[in-house]
């Protein structure tokens, strides 16, 4: 595979090696895609339970069984809150 950088990122890379944090380039690019990719599976799984949030918030609407809004605002706030400290 073959990648370009802007001269910004390629010397964010080049920095990243020489503080000794990692021992290539390729080392820094692939912690990069695997930070994007854990970005990537957590939002999506924060999407798939905000939206059957909203569907369950709904229909207790419909049944007037209905939440406060800081209760609700709650909720979703510690639900991103542990997918942000899960684990690679």
């Amino acid at each position: 595979m073959n990648i370009s950088l802007t001269p910004e990122l390629e010397a964010f890379v080049q920095m990243q090696v020489e503080s000794g944090l990692y021992h290539s380039q390729s080392e820094v690019i692939r912690e990069g895609l695997r930070l994007l990719k854990r970005f990537n599976d957590h939002s999506e799984e924060y999407k798939l339970w905000l939206n059957e949030q909203i569907a369950i918030g709904l229909s207790e609407l419909d049944n007037a069984q209905g939440l406060p809004g800081e209760g609700a605002r709650e909720r979703i706030r510690n639900k991103a809150q542990q997918l942000l400290k899960k684990p690679l």
